[in-house]
């Protein structure tokens, strides 16, 4: 899987620019043997072969035809950052389950059925759910304010702060086919998230809610919390196997909260974080995408393939 000698590492992308097209130029420029591009697809046949050595999955988790293709590629031996197979069943309701069980503190949290399914159906089809929901006892169970979101990692879609039932049954009906968590706001103007590059590089991030933007603090965070934070994102990382991932907390006097665990594609861009951060972060990511392409390690793939 090579072209011209060289390895090649294709992106999968949305309406992102400034990360992808920063790493490419890094890979292009500094890395020898190296080849970075844009993935082009346009239907994929069984027997296809896949070029690329890496490929950096930026988008699949919108696409569903992305999706099928990095699974396919993964299973002609292209490693995938992150991995598709996990990347599929992860959920945020998933994520802080795990979380709970070692024993990090999470938001009170919900999962609710779907207000609409994409499938036909008949009356029975239902006989498991209770009707009605009992939307007064979800409320009182996670308090207010609460924020009520789709339940699937990365990205941060059709999310919406909620305080009342009455607030709580529109957001729902208005939630069509997504399945969606209702998880209580641990306020606080202390959070930070954790961005983990290749299970061991880190950067720690503060965070401002008002501003929607990381900065650097004035007053640096202690130590011995900076390194609660990072080893929890680590450990994170390695569980899920994801070579990119974002976690976020909140410190809240002398308690820390885990609020979301995985976030396999995390915004980067410069308007969001500092100059610094940024060049970090892709400098980063660069470097794991030589690496993985020159150094092969096996995916953990979910079947287990046949001999030649």
């Amino acid at each position: 899987m090579s072209r011209d000698g060289k390895k090649l590492v294709g992106f999968i992308i949305g309406r992102e620019h400034e990360m992808p097209d920063t790493v490419m130029n890094l890979l292009n420029e500094r890395y020898d043997g190296i080849q970075a591009e844009m993935v082009k697809l346009g239907g994929t046949f069984l027997d296809e072969p896949v070029p690329y050595d890496v490929i950096i999955d930026r988008m699949s988790h919108e696409i569903p035809y992305f999706r099928t293709y990095v699974k396919y590629a993964a299973l002609q031996g292209c490693y995938i950052i992150n991995d598709p197979f996990v990347w599929s069943i992860d959920t945020k309701f998933m994520a802080t389950t795990i979380m709970k069980s070692l024993d990090v503190l999470t938001p009170r949290t919900v999962v609710l059925p779907n207000k609409d399914v994409d499938t036909e159906t008949v009356p029975d089809s239902y006989r498991n759910l209770k009707y009605p929901m009992d939307w007064q006892a979800i409320v009182d169970y996670i308090g207010g304010p609460a924020i009520f979101k789709d339940i699937r990692s990365g990205g941060r879609r059709f999310a919406h702060r909620v305080r009342t039932v009455e607030e709580l049954i529109q957001r729902y009906d208005e939630s069509g086919t997504r399945t969606m968590i209702l998880q209580q706001v641990i306020e606080s103007s202390h959070q930070y998230h954790c961005i983990v590059i290749g299970g061991e590089k880190t950067l720690l991030m503060p965070y401002s809610l008002e501003t929607g933007h990381y900065f650097v603090e004035a007053t640096p965070l202690d130590d011995k919390m900076a390194k609660r934070m990072t080893n929890i994102a680590i450990q994170i990382a390695s569980v899920y196997g994801y070579e990119i991932n974002m976690t976020e907390f909140v410190l809240k006097g002398e308690e820390l909260y885990l609020i979301n665990a995985t976030n396999p594609s995390p915004i980067i861009g410069r308007e969001l974080m500092t100059e610094d951060q940024f060049n970090w972060i892709c400098a980063e990511i660069a470097d794991l995408a030589a690496r993985r392409a020159k150094t092969p390690v096996p995916m953990r793939l979910p079947v287990a393939q046949p001999k030649a």
